[in-house]
């Protein structure tokens, strides 16, 4: 295992009525639900043959016997506070634990496999940073070699200026730029998936 590299993977706790609440306002919060937990077993399967080191950062309570035993995943819970002050919180950690590559991703993205994670890894050893931009604005993954908090302040989160203000916050480094890809948060979003589709007919 490369002990210099460490997985980030943000994840909120399966519970009905909190996950997916953009797309719960089409579909109801049980299909929601339903969507999301397909969605964790998703990024659980792309992750678990990695050769880094991984964390999974749950968003209210570690439980015990989830998807996440298998495939040796450190479990934490992230920090109080909003999304740029939770991710600044995990990467200080690894940085702190001695990782020198740390990246973060989260867990609502389908078209994404091994192979591009570990092209992410081998990115961010030639740039200072890498990111991957999505289609709504923001970007599903992130990645540094030290640790630069203001990429996490000043952010209106959740919406479409996300990505091109996390950017401007870099050109101090050289970035390297993955593939835009979609991460799944309205229905629209779902329309391109079909065996996530079936879910909602």
């Amino acid at each position: 295992m490369n002990s210099k590299e460490l997985l980030i993977i943000f994840t909120k706790n399966p519970v009905l009525g909190t996950v997916k609440t953009r797309l719960a306002k089409d579909i109801g919060d049980e299909k929601a639900l339903q969507v999301y937990k397909e969605l964790l077993q998703h990024t659980c399967k792309v992750t678990a043959p990695l050769n880094f080191h991984k964390r999974v950062y749950y968003n209210q309570e570690i439980p015990e016997n989830d998807i996440w035993d298998e495939g040796n995943f450190e479990k934490k819970l992230q920090i109080s506070g909003d999304l740029g002050e939770k991710m600044n919180a995990a990467f200080a950690e690894g940085f702190r634990d001695g990782y020198e590559n740390v990246i973060i991703m989260g867990s609502d993205l389908l078209d994404i496999s091994t192979i591009d994670i570990e092209a992410a890894f081998n990115q961010l050893k030639h740039h200072d940073y890498i990111i991957g931009p999505a289609l709504d604005g923001g970007y599903y993954m992130l990645g540094m070699k030290t640790l630069t908090s203001k990429l996490f302040k000043n952010k209106n989160w959740s919406t479409s200026s996300v990505y091109k203000d996390t950017i401007s916050d870099m050109q101090n480094g050289q970035i390297g730029v993955l593939p835009e890809k979609n991460d799944i948060d309205t229905l629209k979003d779902l329309q391109h998936h079909p065996h996530l589709n079936k879910i909602i007919e």
